[in-house]
């Protein structure tokens, strides 16, 4: 059984909160088998896939009341609905809305706990996240990340720890303990974080089994494109199959023209947020100032467009660059798995990643905010680590709000002025500010 933090998250959230629950995420990534070990934490347990029994969903189309859809409910399972000590999974909801728009009702009946999921709600239940209001979370699933991977693999968490006090005191970690964890982040860049990948490596250390279970859930993802998309399938599958390329251009930025020499932003636009929204794709919009709030100065029709999970990237390459990969065969160039390991990360972390290109300044890989300031992040793959023309330029601006920035790359840990530079395992250490205060009080004894 893999190791996920999503479980504390689950245990936290159910502790400290009635509402119900609704995990999103991308196919694949281990939503359901995660909802089903939590599962086990309650005496009873009920679940409800809407597409394994699509006579559910008509059952409950026209339920009048909580009591009404209860009463339905108990006639289709097995397991006895026990308040107070049952959680009900909903799963596969985007086959039945309804059952999403009733939770409001159910958690007000307050009997039993809800857990609710399913398979591309991003693009099936657009207008998801405005309801219902105040009676269900949304926590999102990603693939395992770096530290997941690690600790699966029998890194213990006392190590992550130390690693974590060399990150916090900005202090070289040991080097035999530094090799180590970077060819173990070669091998994550190979094996990537989607469970059935993970678990096949642990069962087998045998790669090629690795790439079939991959090569499994790309088509997997291909399918569901041309299952689910609305319109422009062949424009969205097109786009899908030319990340892995048009990481590997120069710029990494992604070029309409790839797709047709006259092609629009506004004619593509959808099929790009298609991707996205399903969670199959990481978009990462261009800024064109270096001022928070970073999403003032967003500019949507020029973005970077990368794989959600590393592992599935590296399958599609497909030329024998996984076993390169993990040898550290310095031919070959690491940049576009380097950045979309770190785009993961950092998405996974809950922030929004951007990038900064401009003529006179250059490129900056990744752009995040952190508390009321802007922090560069530069991916190095090579050698030339400390040569960063644009973020130079860009940390020599007095108009940016920029106290410190990052490169991320293959040496152990120093700094040099307002950068640091630390290897690129250490993004798993890269966490959102908490700077939003728990108690404010205002005086208003003056206007009295």
């Amino acid at each position: 059984m893999l190791y996920r933090k999503i479980s504390k998250e689950l245990e936290e959230y159910y502790a400290s909160s009635r509402n119900a629950l609704l995990l999103t995420g991308a196919r694949q990534t281990g939503k359901t088998f995660s909802i089903r070990q939590f599962g086990k934490t309650f005496k009873h347990f009920v679940e409800l896939n809407f597409i394994e029994r699509p006579e559910a969903a008509r059952l409950f189309e026209n339920a009048v009341s909580a009591k009404d859809l209860l009463f339905r409910l108990s006639a289709l399972v097995d397991t006895p609905l026990v308040p107070g000590e049952t959680l009900i999974f909903f799963d596969e909801v985007q086959a039945c809305p309804e059952i999403v728009t009733a939770i409001k009702f159910l958690v007000d009946e307050g009997s039993y706990r809800y857990i609710l999921s399913g398979s591309l709600l991003g693009v099936e239940l657009k207008n998801l996240r405005s309801e219902p209001v105040g009676y269900m979370g949304i926590k999102t699933m990603y693939p395992l990340c770096f530290e997941e991977f690690a600790l699966n693999l029998g890194v213990s968490a006392d190590v992550i720890g130390t690693l974590k006090e060399h990150w916090e005191k900005r202090a070289a970690v040991p080097e035999v303990v530094h090799d180590k964890f970077m060819e173990l982040f070669r091998l994550y860049l190979v094996v990537g974080g989607m469970p059935a990948a993970v678990a096949t490596y642990l069962e087998s250390n045998n790669l090629k089994s690795v790439m079939t279970a991959q090569l499994d859930i790309i088509e997997l993802y291909r399918r569901d494109i041309s299952k689910y998309a609305e319109t422009d399938k062949l424009a969205i599958k097109e786009i899908f199959d030319l990340i892995p390329s048009e990481l590997k251009a120069k710029n990494k930025r992604f070029i309409l023209k790839t797709l047709n020499q006259n092609a629009k932003f506004e004619r593509y636009k959808d099929s790009f947020l298609w991707l996205k929204d399903a969670g199959v794709a990481i978009a990462v919009y261009n800024v064109e100032e270096l001022k928070t709030p970073l999403k003032l100065a967003e500019t949507r029709n020029l973005f970077k467009l990368f794989s959600n999970d590393v592992g599935l990237l590296a399958a599609q390459y497909a030329d024998g660059i996984q076993l390169r990969i993990i040898n550290g065969d310095k031919d070959i160039n690491f940049g576009a798995v380097f950045e979309n390991a770190v785009a993961q990360e950092l998405v996974a972390a809950d922030f929004t990643p951007y990038y900064y290109n401009n003529k006179k300044r250059g490129e900056l890989d990744f752009v995040i905010q952190r508390s009321d300031s802007v922090y560069p992040i530069e991916v190095k793959s090579g050698k030339d680590y400390d040569s960063h023309r644009a973020l130079s330029n860009a940390l020599e601006c007095k108009d940016f709000d920029i106290r410190e920035a990052l490169v991320l790359c293959g040496h152990n840990v120093s700094v040099q002025g307002r950068v640091t530079y630390a290897p690129i395992y250490m993004t798993m250490f890269l966490r959102p500010d908490d700077n939003v205060p728990t108690h404010y009080s205002i005086d208003l004894s003056a206007l009295k």
